[in-house]
């Protein structure tokens, strides 16, 4: 697995940054927003570092594909309602135009009842 030594997300899944986490396998980490903006927030990342969404190449897609079919799965345990009348939100921010604040891709999924902080 590649790592970013500067990286805060990579010292997190290194351990040397502790965290709550919400899941973790041999490709994925999730865990909760240390500032949530919804009464579900928490993050998923790849644990090899990848910067942005436009870093993606072909070879990501199953890793990425993962993600987002897991993410329902840990929104549910988190404490989302289920579909339709409950639901979450899936956020990737990229580049700095995006909003991107941390330079390792992630999602934000965030979810349970409004309003939220932000949004």
């Amino acid at each position: 697995m590649s790592a970013d030594p500067n990286c805060i997300f990579c010292k997190i899944i290194q351990g040397a940054i502790p965290s709550r986490k919400v899941h973790e396998d041999d490709e994925i980490l999730a865990f909760h927003d240390i500032a949530p903006w919804a009464p579900v927030h928490f993050l998923m990342i790849p644990k090899r570092h990848i910067v942005s969404m436009a870093h993606l190449q072909a070879e990501d897609a199953t890793l990425i594909g993962r993600m987002l079919t897991l993410a329902p799965q840990l929104a549910l345990q988190q404490g989302c309602r289920p579909y339709p009348e409950g639901g979450f939100r899936i956020v990737t921010n990229t580049g700095a135009e995006g909003g991107q604040e941390v330079q390792h891709l992630h999602f934000h999924v965030m979810g349970g009842p409004r309003p939220w902080l932000r949004g």
